[in-house]
């Protein structure tokens, strides 16, 4: 497109106090010969935005720069359509973040240079914004038309509950349970968990009338005794093959697999489970008191007055069975106690426990158990032997008392573990370049960003809820498989106006590939964390953009420079790099250049700005949509153009990661590892370039890191290549 530019610069941020804005106009006009230069009241207004609007539709502007508070706040109220809009952050990075008394008290900036330093750094932003713009294009979004349909693999409480909610918002659901009957695990339970006080009754299980209410659901379509053979496609255009032969069309997934029982195999053999008939698990004991209506010791079938509960079980392998059992052992057992005294309020729980974990209301019912002569013992058991009264006798430790704990008892009760089901059995049988089912965490659950985005997985369209996500009491296993459903409906809403989902929600943009230059590395479809490109026998990319999250991680992974976003590109990076001016040496004036992860750390320079923290004036923030789409060549375009230093601020990486995208800030850090070999065959040195994990919530420390960073740039000589 031919770009006709509006710049506009906001005047109720009060950047006057501080920024010279007569020179930020000369930079608009003078340099970039923009067509319409204006200083507006407020674009965060009706009449602010409306000044634009009859620009846009009087003087033909389709391409808004604005000067002023920063993109994530100001993005919402400029919604101009078919028109290019960028943002400069004058306010956030310049006028909050340079106190010119801190700079040259704190910083030892030149004190006759402040003024300059700063109306430089304004000058720059309103460069780099205006390039970014002009070298954009209004994205062509990819409409995919999508059937409001969603296919919940699982019949337990979540995939009826993640079903009956999808019919709720007049979506329609494809129900697939490889049992003969709906009900999973929940089927197997006597009773519930209280859901308020008194906490003294426990309600049945909800199950069989969920699994009726589904049935009778007109928008519901019932598989059982039956599986997913395939998967093929992607969001708004699944196809899905079942085992019966059936087919299936649907715009998104939900998994609600469900759990199955840690190996009892596992269990140390102190416990004696499978040789000692007194000594069940959890699942066994709920369905012995649903059979029997009453907890009976197995070996004899007498009514029990004496019983031992263990949630911290210990495995022959050191094998932690701890992310098995979350809090929900420690509530069930609560709730077994609570069947215990029911039978026999003369009766005696044990508790050998870790901690016990009852958050919420579960506080109440472990309070109402501890009233009703539950008896903690914090420590591990150490052996079961028979007793002379009752038919088990007890060794273990209190690590309250210091002391050893020798007790007998009718029956000892073990923590069942709950393993996800796609652990290792495969569901969905993806046919995806990366592999037939999601990719997992530790331990085999497969989110994709645990704190942002629970109900994620790396397959974007692909929803997880219940225990295969982790473990979980029924109640929250209902409302998370709501929330899996509202995740679900809204992934087919968006693709159907071709929009992007989490975290660039509403997106517009997908990758465009020059393929006349692809040499068929696979770099991309290897790197692409959330399965968006396939590639055919030759290994030439198959793109799939309603599967893509927009991050560029394929646009940084490709040596040849040839994927490209229509508002985001290598070239475009560079060129704003370019346009940042460089003082030549004999300035000492040096200068840094931040990439800066959209996701994290860039929210964590606008959380420092707004509480007025300072940081160096030589600094030069370019915000990435993930430092996966970093290239390398805007490292040598940076050190070309004279840049002293380098920051690279990405998310924690690792086994516990934040990166949105999973693992942009990992593969962002092994590229650095190859730019240090680089700059030592350079005579540069490797210092000048630095990577570190930013959390949003590390604002407080980021003006310390920033500054350090640069004065160690600072006590080294210049970029010798600055000319």
């Amino acid at each position: 497109m031919e770009h006709k530019v509006g710049f506009y610069i906001d005047e109720s941020c009060g950047l006057d106090e501080r920024i010279d804005l007569d020179e930020v106009e000369k930079v608009a006009t003078g340099e970039f010969k923009v067509a319409i230069c204006k200083r507006i009241p407020d674009v965060m207004t009706e009449e602010g935005t409306a000044a634009i609007r009859e620009d846009i539709a009087n003087e033909g502007i389709n391409t808004v720069v604005v000067a002023g508070r920063s993109q994530r706040e100001a993005t919402p109220f400029l919604d101009f359509p078919d028109c290019v809009v960028e943002i400069v952050n004058l306010r956030e990075q310049v006028l909050w973040t340079h106190d010119p008394e801190f700079l040259v008290e704190e910083l030892e900036e030149d004190e006759d240079e402040v003024e300059e330093n700063i109306n430089m750094m304004a000058n720059d932003y309103t460069r780099m914004g205006i390039i970014k713009a002009t070298q954009s294009e209004v994205p062509t979004p990819y409409i995919v038309e999508s059937p409001k349909r969603v296919l919940v693999i699982g019949g337990g409480i979540a995939g009826i509950s993640a079903a009956l909610n999808v019919a709720k918002v007049n979506f329609e659901a494809v129900l697939v349970e490889k049992k003969e009957e709906l009900g999973g695990w929940a089927s197997k339970l006597y009773r519930d968990l209280p859901a308020s006080a008194p906490f003294e009754d426990l309600p049945e299980s909800k199950i069989a009338a969920m699994a009726e209410e589904v049935k009778a659901n007109d928008k519901v379509t019932i598989y059982t005794g039956c599986e997913v053979t395939s998967i093929s496609g992607a969001p708004g255009e699944f196809k899905v093959e079942l085992s019966n032969g059936e087919t299936a069309e649907v715009g998104s997934v939900i998994v609600a697999a469900g759990w199955k029982p840690f190996d009892t195999a596992k269990y140390d053999p102190k416990y004696q489970y499978g040789e000692n008939k007194n000594v069940i698990t959890s699942i066994e004991l709920e369905e012995m008191i649903k059979k029997e209506g009453k907890i009976i010791r197995p070996s004899d079938g007498e009514e029990v007055t004496n019983v031992t509960f263990i949630t911290d079980v210990d495995t022959v392998d050191d094998e932690n069975i701890t992310p098995y059992r979350g809090n929900v052992a420690d509530i069930t057992a609560l709730k077994q106690i609570h069947y215990l005294l029911a039978q026999n309020p003369a009766a005696t729980p044990y508790l050998f426990h870790d901690h016990v974990k009852s958050p919420g209301l579960y506080e109440d019912l472990f309070r109402q158990v501890q009233s009703e002569g539950l008896v903690l013992v914090r420590g591990q058991l150490k052996s079961i032997g028979e007793g002379e009264e009752r038919p088990l006798f007890i060794e273990g430790s209190n690590k309250l008392l210091a002391a050893d704990v020798m007790m007998e008892t009718d029956l000892v009760v073990l923590s069942t573990g709950m393993v996800p089901t796609t652990l290792d059995e495969e569901v969905l049988h993806l046919e995806y370049r990366q592999g037939p089912e999601l990719p997992q965490l530790s331990h085999g659950y497969p989110n994709s960003h645990f704190i942002c985005f629970p109900y994620e997985t790396r397959r974007t369209g692909i929803y997880t809820c219940g225990t295969v996500r982790e473990p979980m009491v029924m109640s929250r296993a209902i409302d998370d498989a709501a929330g899996a459903a509202l995740k679900a409906v809204q992934v087919i809403e968006l693709v159907s106006k071709g929009q992007s989902a989490h975290p660039r929600v509403g997106d517009t943009s997908f990758p465009d590939i020059n393929f006349k230059r692809c040499t068929q590395c696979k770099r991309c479809t290897e790197e692409c964390p959330f399965g968006a490109l396939d590639e055919d026998e030759k290994g030439t990319p198959i793109l799939n953009p309603s599967r893509c999250r927009r991050c560029g991680t394929c646009m940084g992974a490709c040596p040849e420079r040839i994927i490209s976003f229509a508002n985001y590109s290598v070239g475009m990076i560079g060129n704003m790099i370019k346009g940042i001016e460089v003082p030549d040496e004999f300035e000492e004036k040096p200068r840094i250049l931040v990439f800066a992860c959209e996701n994290d750390a860039y929210p964590a320079m606008d959380m420092l700005s707004q509480n007025h923290m300072n940081y160096s004036s030589y600094i030069r923030i370019i915000p990435l949509r993930c430092l996966g789409s970093m290239s390398l060549v805007w490292i040598a375009d940076a050190l070309a153009s004279g840049f002293d230093g380098i920051l690279l601020l990405g998310c924690k990486h690792g086994e516990n990661y934040q990166c949105h995208f999973v693992k942009g800030s990992e593969l962002a850090n092994t590229r650095m590892e190859k730019v240090s070999e680089t700059l030592e065959r350079l005579m540069l040195e490797p210092e000048r370039i630095r990577f570190e994990q930013v959390n949003i919530t590390d604002y407080k420390t980021l003006p310390t890191l920033i500054n350090d960073f640069a004065e160690e740039i600072g006590e080294m000589d210049p970029n010798p290549y600055k000319d």
